[in-house]
């Protein structure tokens, strides 16, 4: 948060409220903390405390932002009536729908209302006492299985090694510690790198004893380095290996909350008998079905999406200090200078140009130092790069005070 507590609030390009900000005026906001929370401050809560005004660049949300096109958008919209004021199908049928566009196996598919529901199950049904997960990585793979009283092995990433996760050295750890399950995020959140297929499967071979493996694969249709990384079709075969998948950040369609795993059809049986019968909401349904018409406009957003990830990169790595980390995701990791503040960096480009990124301080195996943003269209990119601009000119300004 800032500290900054000017007399009156005050407003600037982005049309927002300083964070933090006081005055006489009965309308003006309470400060929001942006770091509440072990995750992200929802996009509704802040525009909601940010008011009509506001102009929000959202750099902090992974979605993907070429998909749904406004054709798919306004077919959505005209259906709603109709998707708001009726039961969904039973979720099995919504299943097998998924599985007929993806070509896999209805009977190694379950659906579930995102894919942080499924690891909630996957930690109540399947992890008996103790789970290993590489740090950092998405927070749900630390926090449920605490939160259930379970042992978490974590095995730190190095910032020396660019945080790259080397499975063999994984799997030694894993062997030591006497971990039953092991996840693998590929690829991992929030630095975006990235593990071959190769690899993965001669993991899957080396650990085949374990209780479970999990690979998220929440972000690899965002992978563009080989032409199929995922090891689904090896999960849908193999005793112990669930594969989730989340078409929320896959379609940009996060408020939806959709996800889906793969797994053997004894595995998948398992999970499946715990969801709940109408977890997969009318809306979710709805985009099931009409996304096979889109596929072509799909696989088109994943290529744009990809060009944009690497200007993105490039223009970053402009700016004079800034750390820039190889990326195969949606998102791209950096560390701010020695010098600057993260947390200080993310509430001036909130504050001044209306930029929300994501500040990973409260990710363990992190610390305030690190952003994570969101690739997103040229247009958005420039005002990323005029905020930190600006930011880097305040603290010359300030040291040179």
């Amino acid at each position: 948060m800032s500290t900054e507590t000017p007399q009156s609030q005050r407003r600037d390009r982005s049309g927002l409220p300083e964070l933090g900000a006081t005055g006489s005026s009965p309308d003006t906001p309470k400060p929001l903390d942006l770091a509440a929370t072990a995750h992200s401050t929802s996009f509704a809560t802040l525009t909601r405390h940010s008011g009509p005004a506001a102009n929000i660049v959202d750099f902090c949300i992974p979605c993907n932002p070429y998909f749904p096109t406004p054709t798919i958008f306004a077919q959505l919209a005209a259906d709603l009536p109709k998707v708001l004021k009726y039961y969904p199908s039973d979720s099995s049928l919504t299943t097998k729908k998924l599985a007929s566009i993806l070509g896999l196996n209805p009977q190694t598919v379950a659906m579930a209302n995102g894919s942080t529901e499924l690891i909630t199950w996957i930690d109540h049904l399947l992890v008996r006492d103790s789970l290993a997960i590489p740090i950092p990585t998405f927070g749900r793979w630390t926090d449920q299985p605490l939160e259930t009283g379970k042992r978490v092995d974590m095995f730190p990433l190095q910032e020396e090694d660019g945080f790259a996760l080397d499975l063999d050295e994984y799997a030694q750890f894993i062997r030591r510690r006497g971990s039953r399950v092991a996840v693998v995020c590929n690829p991992n959140n929030p630095d975006g790198g990235y593990l071959h297929k190769e690899e993965v499967v001669r993991f899957l071979d080396e650990l085949a004893d374990l209780d479970l493996i999990v690979v998220d694969e929440s972000f690899i249709d965002f992978v563009d380095v080989e032409p199929e990384g995922s090891v689904a079709a090896e999960a849908a075969i193999r005793p112990n290996v669930i594969v989730l998948k989340s078409l929320g950040k896959n379609f940009g369609l996060h408020g939806i909350r959709f996800g889906y795993m793969v797994a053997n059809p004894a595995l998948t049986a398992t999970v499946a008998r715990a969801l709940p019968r109408w977890n997969v909401n009318a809306l979710a349904e709805t985009v099931v079905h009409m996304v096979e018409d889109h596929w072509d406009d799909y696989e088109h957003s994943l290529r744009l999406l990809g060009r944009d990830r690497d200007q993105m990169r490039s223009q970053l790595e402009s700016i004079r200090g800034l750390t820039v980390y190889p990326s195969t995701a949606n998102f791209v990791m950096v560390k701010v200078p020695t010098g600057w503040s993260g947390t200080g960096l993310r509430d001036h480009l909130m504050t001044h140009h209306g930029v929300f990124v994501r500040e990973c301080g409260n990710k363990l195996g992190m610390t305030s130092d690190f952003l994570r943003l969101v690739v997103r269209p040229a247009d958005d990119v420039a005002r990323l790069i005029a905020g930190l601009q600006d930011y880097q000119h305040s603290q010359r300004t300030a040291r040179a005070a």
